[in-house]
């Protein structure tokens, strides 16, 4: 097997990133690789197609890295996806399909079977192709959970996979985090710590080099390169950590609200809106935040009744209604496509309580009953004169009254709703919806080739970075003889 880890201080401390690029880089020396996340926790997935020709779901940041690689996004690249309903509770997708559910208590017990098809699809992927390039979870020092781990050190010890460790320099502390990671290890955890990256550096690295000295001198590990701070790299985000400072930053006519659900889930699909140069795009959860908004965009939510509730709290609701009796359009994307609709009904409890009923906004002729049976699909068809796609992601079964329909929904004059994520991303499509927000002429912006444009820089850059021989030599050949820190050494 050929092999690496990537593994983080921290959760966003650029694993993901190092990841994508890594991947690209390779891919562009002709080797052929995959990317490989044993366990995914985001409500940010995306369905690509199954062996046996029906489809699967995985995290979509193992989908963009399958793009990355230049090879046909699978289930096996992430076997399980996590997607949080509740702070306790997360709905579990294995090899694609749905698999019931986990509660905090199962992660120390209960999820043997999940390390079982994580460890088999890795085994598969390494059997197929030349690199497989894994990315952890959090932290790899997360000693509370570790007999139970098999996304980062349980998986390094599987398939006796050489880890790196990213330190994201920008918080502060990348030093004492980096060494601190190793050191707390046990000694057959820290015999596969093969090195450093730090990533998000700003100024001069040559004023780095004293502690990435002693940070070898006392660690006995490398630093295999420094990545820079670039904002043109950014990638489909995994979860909503980001959210808060997520903005186009444009000084645009044309500005776009998105209502920022406390469970929103599939956010991306707001991104190629950002990248067009008329357009800002925000995100919001006040009514004075939407009430300028050209376009307000109600997203797709792990708990659409929940969040409808939260909606209708914060005076929302009566907003909203306002943006559409002002003659302004408002499009909504799965789970708030339903909540515009006239009643949201869970007969056997799939989001929460069996038997809920709820009146929705009442904003579309439509009636959504969610079932237990999930649909994944990869639909294509045609809106607003041009054609279009998506995916399709959902337990709702929606049954529409009048109205017309669009993408799997309906549309009522301004008010647009689509059971189809990812609809946004087609260039045709984005550029007739904002010509019903605003009288503008086509940008020429092309999302596809503008996200294989932000890759291929970060391929470039990790190759400029990063010591990349020598990653692949640890890849290929592994590591041996590295020293133990204390105080993990003596565990």
């Amino acid at each position: 097997m050929s092999g690496l880890l990537i593994a983080g201080t921290t959760s966003d401390a650029g694993k993901s990133l190092v990841t994508t690029g890594l991947c690209r880089a390779l891919a562009n020396r002709g080797i052929k690789v995959a990317p490989y996340k044993a366990q995914n926790m985001s409500n940010n997935s995306m369905v690509c197609l199954a062996p046996d020709g029906g489809t699967a779901e995985i995290g979509r940041a193992q989908w963009v890295q399958a793009l990355a690689a230049r090879a046909t996004p699978e289930a096996a690249m992430n076997p399980v996806l996590l997607k949080p309903g509740t702070d306790r509770r997360s709905h579990v997708v294995v090899m694609g399909q749905p698999g019931g559910h986990v509660d905090a208590a199962d992660f120390v017990t209960g999820r043997r079977h999940l390390a079982t098809a994580a460890w088999d699809a890795y085994d598969d992927l390494a059997s197929r192709f030349d690199v497989i390039v894994a990315e952890g979870a959090g932290s790899p020092t997360e000693i509370n959970l570790r007999q139970s781990d098999y996304v980062n050190m349980g998986l390094a010890r599987h398939a006796d996979l050489p880890t790196i460790v990213v330190g994201d320099i920008d918080r502060g502390g990348v030093f004492a985090a980096l060494w601190g990671t190793v050191a707390l290890l046990e000694p057959a955890d820290q015999a596969l710590i093969a090195g450093f990256v730090m990533n998000k550096f700003r100024g001069d690295v040559s004023l780095l080099a004293p502690g990435i000295d002693e940070l070898t001198r006392l660690s006995g590990r490398p630093t295999y390169g420094v990545l820079p701070w670039r904002s043109d790299v950014w990638l489909d985000s995994e979860d909503a950590l980001d959210l808060a400072g997520r903005r186009s930053g444009a000084s645009a006519p044309i500005r776009v609200a998105v209502i920022r659900l406390p469970r929103i889930s599939n956010f991306t699909d707001v991104d190629a809106l950002g990248l067009e140069p008329d357009v800002d795009v925000v995100f919001a959860a006040t009514p004075r935040e939407i009430s300028d908004a050209d376009l307000v965009v109600l997203p797709g939510t792990r708990q659409t009744i929940a969040d409808l509730a939260w909606l209708r709290s914060r005076g929302l609701d009566v907003a909203l209604r306002d943006h559409v009796a002002a003659g302004k359009t408002l499009l909504g994307i799965c789970g708030g496509f339903q909540m515009l609709g006239s009643v949201i009904a869970d007969p056997d409890g799939v989001e929460g309580e069996a038997g809920a009923e709820v009146e929705g906004l009442g904003l579309l002729d439509v009636r959504t009953d969610f079932a237990v049976e999930k649909t994944l699909r990869l639909p294509v068809g045609s809106a607003l004169g041009v054609p279009a796609s998506g995916y399709e992601i959902h337990h709702g079964r929606i049954s529409r009254g009048s109205g017309e329909d669009f993408l799997g929904g309906a549309r009522a004059g301004r008010v647009f709703g689509t059971m189809w994520h990812g609809s946004l991303e087609g260039d045709d499509l984005r550029t007739a919806l904002l010509a019903t927000v605003a009288d503008r002429a086509p940008s020429g912006v092309s999302f596809p080739a503008a996200r294989d444009r932000r890759l291929e820089l970060l391929g470039e850059l990790v190759e400029e970075c990063l010591d990349v021989n020598a990653l692949l030599e640890l890849a290929r050949h592994g590591v041996h003889d590295l020293p133990l820190l204390p105080p993990g050494s003596a565990r």
